[in-house]
């Protein structure tokens, strides 16, 4: 584990020295399962035609930071170029067994858990390199958790431009309204990622977050 997270901030390190200038560090961050990587999926096939990486609906599908370099995305004649930064699911706890519960086996489902832990630990420290990043929510959950409120709190304490993404509006039970006023100091966005729905006001707001 101390090989790969010196790797990791090497590469980190390299890539800060490096990287162009007129590229930003977007990340994506929220809790397991809220749809970061469908987001992010979305966002690549629509501008780059590849996706960043796997979905799936046993949480923490995604247990290692993912990247896309150089996602040029265009709106209303505007051009901008952003370092794609997909993190894992920030929950408090993880416990193998709530992937037994998804039929994963004993030996699997520990593995996933410790991978998920170092996964939420190099989530974390990443967010020193974050220029934007997008907190993306299941609306159809209550936003007033632990995670969102701490997560969100990391990033104001660092002036780190912020914008709120309600995932899944095509589910019934999705409410927007409750996301925004859980948050009201943000722009907040309603998107199902999964469909491609409203993905152009996402865009609208994404430049509006990076300008």
């Amino acid at each position: 584990m101390k090989i790969k997270i010196f790797r990791n901030f090497a590469k980190r390190i390299f890539n800060s020295i490096f990287k162009k200038r007129s590229e930003i560090n977007l990340g994506f961050y929220g809790p397991p399962n809220a749809g970061k990587t469908s987001l992010a999926n979305r966002i690549c096939k629509d501008w780059i035609g590849e996706e960043i990486g796997s979905v799936s609906n046993i949480p923490h599908e995604t247990r290692e930071v993912q990247f896309k370099e150089q996602v040029e995305i265009k709106h209303k004649g505007k051009t901008v170029s952003f370092k794609m930064i997909d993190t894992p699911g920030i929950a408090t706890k993880i416990d193998y067994e709530d992937f037994i519960q998804f039929g994963v086996k004993k030996r699997d489902a520990q593995k996933r858990a410790k991978e998920a832990t170092e996964g939420i630990i190099e989530s974390i420290k990443w967010i020193e390199d974050m220029e934007a990043v997008v907190i993306v929510l299941d609306a159809t959950k209550n936003p007033y958790s632990q995670v969102n409120i701490t997560i969100i709190g990391n990033l104001a304490a660092r002036n780190i431009p912020v914008l709120i993404v309600a995932n899944k509006m095509d589910l019934k039970k999705a409410d927007i309204k409750k996301v925004e006023a859980a948050f009201p100091e943000y722009d907040v966005i309603g998107i199902s990622a999964k469909d491609g729905d409203n993905m152009d006001e996402f865009y609208e707001s994404l430049f509006k977050l990076v300008k």
